[in-house]
């Protein structure tokens, strides 16, 4: 316990570390790799806890392609970082607002301001049931059974907006060449080839 104490300690103080200076850091770049940074701190944080398969998926999806995709957009874009801070006093006071809110509506949700705390009620009541099986496959059979069809339909919406997206990027431009295989590939031989005929010791 006091292991899993310390470790839960040290990481979340990298998580709290990391995604500050995603904010204060000057660099765009910097910030981006501070967010990869707080995204495997809070993987770590959810292994912690036994929620490996959402730890997982933190690290595939959010580090593996969201936060890499960022880094090469920001590393490819010419971002004048001087004109982007010249809103940010104009802006803090909202900024502070909206993290109040928030803040406030985790702890509502959790239970600690409040008289009724149902989420940690129902948290207790089913924790033995939940640390009994793995979690990977209860989340799994729940997917897969009770929400089949929403899963099915959250698959549908993705692929219609990967097609809308390629849709919306592709555009044919004149005077641009494409390669063609089809065409390619049937073309007649007189097209191709062209045999001559060289004379002995001459040239062609």
């Amino acid at each position: 316990m006091l292991l899993q104490a310390l470790a839960f300690y040290v990481f979340a103080t990298v998580t709290v570390a990391s995604a500050a200076m995603v904010v204060m850091s000057r660099n765009p770049v910097y910030s981006v790799l501070f967010l990869i940074l707080a995204f495997f701190n809070t993987a770590a944080l959810f292994v912690l806890i036994g929620a490996e398969f959402i730890a997982m998926i933190l690290v595939i999806v959010y580090v593996g392609a969201v936060a890499v995709l960022f880094l090469f957009v920001v590393m490819m874009l010419d971002i004048n970082i001087s004109e982007m801070r010249q809103g940010f006093l104009k802006y803090l006071p909202i900024g502070i607002m909206i993290g109040i809110v928030l803040f406030a509506e985790l702890l509502i949700g959790v239970g600690v301001i409040g008289d009724s705390s149902e989420t940690l009620t129902a948290l207790n009541a089913h924790g033995p049931q939940v640390l009994a099986g793995d979690n990977t496959r209860a989340i799994g059979r729940v997917l897969y059974t009770q929400y089949f069809y929403l899963f099915q339909v959250a698959g549908l919406v993705l692929l219609v907006a990967m097609i809308g997206a390629i849709v919306l990027t592709l555009r044919s431009r004149p005077g641009v060449r494409r390669q063609r295989v089809s065409e390619q590939l049937y073309r007649p031989r007189d097209q191709v080839l062209e045999v001559v005929k060289v004379p002995t010791r001459g040239g062609v």
